[in-house]
């Protein structure tokens, strides 16, 4: 009896933890995509209206959220592993995920910065001499 409920408990856990990767999954590719996709369109506007704006911090930004959910989804992941090595293989993939948000979120720390600097520098440049 008791055995069949932990069997019936564990096909439940893991229909769930799938469902919850799939989904989170399924949101981080969705976000790439609609950040790509904004970043194309920014970028054609850009062009048009010859203005300036950085779109490296708006899509990193939009890379940089779907990693977080591809990075929840891994973590759920973890439940319904059941070798040694599927879960070397999940290490793995969580680590270079973890490491590809660090360095988007440092590309995006130093896009601000450059855009900044510029704008001081464009905005002292623009001042009439006295």
């Amino acid at each position: 009896m008791l055995e069949t409920v932990i069997t019936g408990y564990e096909s439940l856990l893991h229909s769930v933890a799938r469902l919850a990767v799939y989904t989170l999954e399924l949101i981080g590719i969705a976000i790439v995509i609609f950040g790509s996709a904004r970043a194309l369109v920014q970028a054609f506007r850009m062009a048009k209206n010859k203005q300036s704006n950085n779109l490296v911090i708006s899509l990193g930004r939009a890379l940089a959220l779907a990693l977080e959910f591809k990075m929840g989804a891994e973590i759920i992941n973890t439940v319904i592993v059941r070798e040694l090595r599927e879960l070397a293989v999940l290490a793995v993939i969580i680590a270079l995920r973890a490491i590809l948000a660090i360095l988007i979120h440092w590309e995006i720390k130093n896009e601000k910065k450059d855009d900044e600097a510029y704008a001081a520098r464009d905005s002292h440049t623009d001042k009439p001499s006295e």
